[in-house]
């Protein structure tokens, strides 16, 4: 099974511990589908506010998938609402920083930071003693 732990503070912040099999991407989307239910996100009141959650939900998947594609066990993805918005954190033991590939529309894959870079307000990666944390943020 994918989701190890979660837990979901008063604070508005919840996280997931990911292994990296076959359904992590599923239990991370899902998680943060319930995330953004308890945020208030869902179920949306307008058809702009269902774009933003759908977008938080294809970024979480496209984070997901990078961190168990090319970083390193444990994964820990955090979803926690602010001001503005919501932040989106998936951390790894990796050492290796996404990078946005070549555009190259005929060849398969890729194109998981475009999408981050596209869809996100903001988007960054902190690198720490332990590995990285690839976060974003996305309005409402």
């Amino acid at each position: 099974m994918s989701e190890s732990t979660s837990a979901a503070g008063m604070d508005g912040v919840f996280r997931l511990d990911l292994e990296a099999d076959g359904g992590a991407v599923v239990a991370g989307r899902e998680f943060a589908r319930q995330a953004l239910t308890e945020l208030g996100w869902l179920p949306a009141a307008d058809t702009r506010a269902q774009t933003a959650a759908d977008d938080v939900l294809l970024l979480v998947s496209e984070l997901v998938t990078n961190a168990c594609r090319h970083g390193k066990a444990p994964y820990h993805l955090v979803l926690r609402g602010t001001e503005a918005g919501v932040r989106v954190e998936m951390a790894d033991s990796g050492s290796e920083l996404p990078t946005l590939a070549p555009d190259r529309p005929t060849v398969p894959g890729g194109f998981g930071i475009r999408l981050v870079v596209r869809l996100a307000h903001a988007w960054g990666v902190t690198e720490g003693p332990t590995g990285k944390v690839v976060w974003l943020e996305v309005g409402r």
